[in-house]
């Protein structure tokens, strides 16, 4: 019996040593307290020492310093703490996009603003009172071209303005080579109908609608995607708040500070598992993404190059210029032509005689294009090389960025290295293989509950909004037009991204030049214009430029202003 009393008194008292050993070494749960309170939770809340854990519904069931109350309100902070840095990262994304659509859109308004400009101050200079009474014909002309840039075809035909433009310039520059002859509005529809066959204005107009047209397509497609870029991070960045997806987060981030371990960071494959598993969606946006960013590179290229919106607008005042000494030089022809096709007109009553050009007498004005000094420059001297270089770092920095947003934020200090980390059950290794990104993938995800067979409505909208704009600006890069709705959208409400509204999104590239626009809605309208191939501003401000109508048409005014 001594005997067997002895083995009993061993066995309890091994009992009793494992006991303590498996016993955690904390009792006081004063760290876990402390770490509680700093989240603004009350700290009457935590127990002062540890209790049993069999009323957990999330964190192991051990020895704790939870309670079921506190494991509610750390599952909602952890489902605010995981969306922060994917929220950070977003917003700064959407700040960087909405500078540079502000950017490209006010330089592009400034540009059709400067050009205006221009050309009025040179044909003031040079022509005087006959531009100044026919001064509404160039004002109504880049009017209908800050309408076509803003609302595109639906707003303006632009071949049929661009044709009603050359039309009123030739109506109104025949009577002046021929001030002679009364013409009566029939008489100069026919002249009108004959502007094909005559080519007045030589190869200027075809050459310019073509340069328009596919430079304003250009710019204003490259804006819009600018535009739409916020829109879009802004409905997607919102993490999914599933039961799934909270009970991970908070098994990740706050099961440690059950445990005792406050400073203890989960494994970084771990935490790649649960991100993968709450960002599927996201990640499945990432190859429409892709291919719109592809698209909006190519289309800069454009921009760059023959549909430079910048080398059109510039020299517009010479082009025209050119048309109206091409029309001064062959009048003559021109005119015989018309008289041909249209019938002799009759002379004006009380005109005496023909008066020659010399009798102009001193009139001695000249043609003076800016010099590229000398022309007025948009905001903080920014060119559209400069944007154009800009903007495509920052397009090929946000390739890949929803499948890798999870390798993103798993970095750093969020996360442990090695062994010494929280692995969803203790501080050791990380055993589980990590998943791949994309719904499909997560069937098998051993730390998310995540149902493959629903994905999420609005993203998927979102990839076919991606998807009709990358459409949108490949037809832009073959010089196709589009028409935009200058219409509120009508999908708004909380999913809608309003770009960046927080002071940190200065701190990477504060914006020192303009304000934002209101956005637009496009809609395509295919048109195929034919290639050219673009002329330098060099070229088009030919010497021949230095020649005026003004001259010609000054004399032959003189006798009806005496």
């Amino acid at each position: 019996m001594k005997w067997i009393a002895a083995v009993s008194a061993v066995c309890t008292l091994a009992m009793v040593v494992v006991s303590t050993k498996a016993e955690p070494k904390f009792k006081s749960c004063n760290e876990v307290r402390l770490a509680y309170s700093s989240k603004g939770f009350n700290l009457n809340d935590v127990p002062n020492q540890g209790v049993n854990g069999a009323h957990l519904k999330v964190c192991p069931q051990g020895y704790t310093c939870c309670t079921v109350e506190m494991e509610e309100k750390l599952s909602q902070q952890s489902r605010s703490d995981l969306k922060a840095p994917i929220s950070q990262l977003c917003t700064n994304l959407q700040g960087t996009f909405t500078q540079r659509h502000r950017h490209f859109n006010q330089f592009f308004r400034e540009l059709l603003d400067n050009a205006e400009r221009s050309l009025h101050d040179m044909f003031v200079r040079t022509y005087g009172l006959m531009y100044e009474k026919n001064a509404e014909l160039f004002k109504h002309f880049f009017q209908e071209l800050k309408r076509y840039y803003t609302s595109g075809s639906a707003a303006v035909n632009l071949d049929a303005m661009l044709a009603d433009f050359w039309a009123s310039l030739l109506e109104r520059m025949f009577r002046l080579v021929n001030v002679q002859y009364d013409f009566s509005d029939a008489y100069m529809e026919c002249v009108v109908r004959h502007t094909e066959q005559l080519k007045p204005f030589g190869d200027v107009p075809r050459k310019l609608r073509l340069q328009l047209t596919r430079a304003f397509v250009a710019a204003r497609t490259f804006t819009r995607g600018l535009a739409l870029m916020p829109e879009v991070v802004g409905r997607v960045s919102t993490v999914g708040s599933s039961p799934g997806c909270v009970r991970a987060s908070m098994k990740m981030l706050y099961c440690p500070y059950c445990s005792g371990q406050v400073a203890l960071k989960p494994c970084q494959n771990y935490c790649l598992n649960v991100l993968r598993g709450c960002l599927a969606n996201q990640a499945d946006l990432d190859s429409e993404w892709n291919n719109f960013l592809d698209a909006m590179l190519s289309l800069a290229e454009r921009l760059e190059g023959p549909f430079n919106f910048e080398s059109v607008m510039d020299p517009i005042d010479v082009k025209i210029s050119d048309a109206i000494m091409n029309m001064q030089e062959n009048s003559m022809q021109v005119s015989q032509k018309v008289f041909q096709g249209c019938g002799q007109p009759k002379l004006a009553a009380g005109y005496r005689s023909r008066r020659s050009v010399r009798e102009g007498g001193g009139f001695t004005g000249r043609f003076r294009p800016y010099s590229p000094d000398a022309r007025p420059t948009t905001a903080a001297g920014t060119s559209l090389d400069r944007l154009v270089t800009d903007v495509k770092k920052k397009l090929k920095h946000a390739k890949k960025f929803w499948s890798t947003l999870p390798e993103t934020v798993c970095a750093g200090e969020r996360v442990a290295p090695g062994d010494e980390c929280w692995n969803g059950t203790a501080k050791s290794r990380y055993e589980s293989v990590v998943m791949g990104n994309g719904l499909a993938n997560q069937v098998s995800n051993p730390d998310v509950e995540v149902d493959i067979t629903k994905p999420d409505v609005v993203i998927r909208r979102q990839i076919a909004v991606l998807r009709e704009m990358t459409t949108w600006l490949k037809a832009a890069h073959s010089g196709n037009d589009i028409s935009i709705d200058n219409e509120e959208d009508g999908s708004g409400g909380e999913e809608s991204g309003s770009g960046c509204d927080s002071p940190h999104c200065e701190a990477e590239d504060r914006d020192i030049y303009f304000s934002t626009p209101v956005p637009v809605n496009p809609r395509l309208v295919k048109v195929v214009h034919p290639e050219i191939n673009s002329e330098s501003a060099a070229t088009v401000a030919r010497s021949s430029t230095v020649l005026a109508l003004g001259g010609l048409a000054l004399a032959l005014l003189i006798p009806h202003w005496r």
